[in-house]
């Protein structure tokens, strides 16, 4: 688990394919946020909420965040983007997301009251202004939060606080947030969708998807010319994953799958040439003993290698 966390962490830390994302999300893949307008920011929310007597600080420590800056018609639009990378299904979710995103709202509010009294901005200020140290003009940068789902499996947690929620009443819940969470999870990239992705993040998820089915799997890097050139952190959280083992060279940038196609289609013509002379021997009466002796010697293995891949077909 901590091998797939720090590798997911490390690709999506990747301004490149941190901007994919959100475009992906927001703009429907149209390349509006640029890389090089992304800055990194302090993973730490520490935030006093309010109303708490005992100023107890809350910390929580979100996997990734950064500062966007978007240039639309005359303006600057500013916002604040966070990832969370998950390997596995989490079930609560919608909570964890919106409380990271409530101590960043409360966090800019806090910086917004010191700066107000640090710079004595009372000029002029109304009594309401004065005690909450938010003034009527103050804005907040909006924040957004992406959970990226790498794992293999479709996505069966909570999207929002009503799929937590067992009350169904339709008055009551018209006074309770929604608070849905932003999702990008490999089972739910069809290849239109992947068309939208213009980074090896593309790649990534089709190739998680389709971990399970050889057949598709070959299919699949065989057409996109993309995976004879993935970068190594891609490679990374592929193998960590999907326990691909694909073999990579720690110095080596950019990685070419060639010669993992090639270990793709030999493992599938092994596979199935042993699956043909397991049923061919069982058809013809040969025990299951002297089978896996036959496969062993076939195909180089040991007895208690062919023994596992005998014993899954017969």
């Amino acid at each position: 688990m901590k091998d797939k966390d720090t590798y997911t962490k490390k690709y999506m830390s990747n301004n490149n394919v941190f901007a994919d994302a959100f475009n992906f999300l927001i703009y429907d893949g149209k390349e509006v946020i640029k890389p090089k307008n992304l800055k990194t920011l302090d993973t730490t929310a520490l935030s006093i909420p309010f109303g708490n007597d005992t100023n107890a600080p809350v910390q929580k420590i979100r996997d990734l965040l950064k500062s966007a800056e978007i240039k639309q018609d005359e303006n600057n639009i500013y916002l604040i983007l966070g990832v969370e990378n998950q390997s596995e299904v989490h079930y609560a979710m919608p909570v964890r997301n919106m409380l990271y995103d409530v101590l960043e709202y409360a966090g800019q509010v806090e910086n917004t009251t010191k700066t107000h009294r640090k710079n004595k901005e009372y000029k002029g200020v109304s009594t309401g202004e004065f005690l909450s140290g938010f003034y009527k003009n103050d804005k907040l940068i909006p924040v957004i939060t992406l959970v990226i789902y790498f794992g293999v499996d479709e996505w069966d947690a909570p999207r929002s606080i009503y799929d937590m929620l067992e009350i169904k009443d339709k008055e009551i819940l018209s006074f309770v947030n929604y608070y849905k969470i932003n999702l990008i999870a490999p089972s739910e990239i069809d290849d239109e969708k992947a068309e939208k992705l213009h980074s090896n993040l593309k790649e990534v998820l089709l190739y998680i998807k389709n971990s399970n089915d050889k057949e598709k799997l070959r299919k699949l890097v065989q057409n996109d010319e993309k995976f004879s050139r993935l970068e190594r952190d891609a490679v990374f959280v592929i193998n960590a994953i999907t326990n691909s083992n694909l073999k990579i060279d720690e110095n080596q940038e950019v990685f070419d799958m060639c010669q993992a196609i090639l270990d793709i289609k030999e493992e599938g013509r092994i596979e199935g040439g042993i699956t043909s002379m397991v049923k061919m021997c069982k058809k013809f009466g040969v025990s299951f003993y002297d089978t896996v002796k036959e496969v062993a010697i076939e195909f180089k293995l040991t007895e208690k290698e062919s023994e596992v891949k005998v014993k899954e077909i017969w």
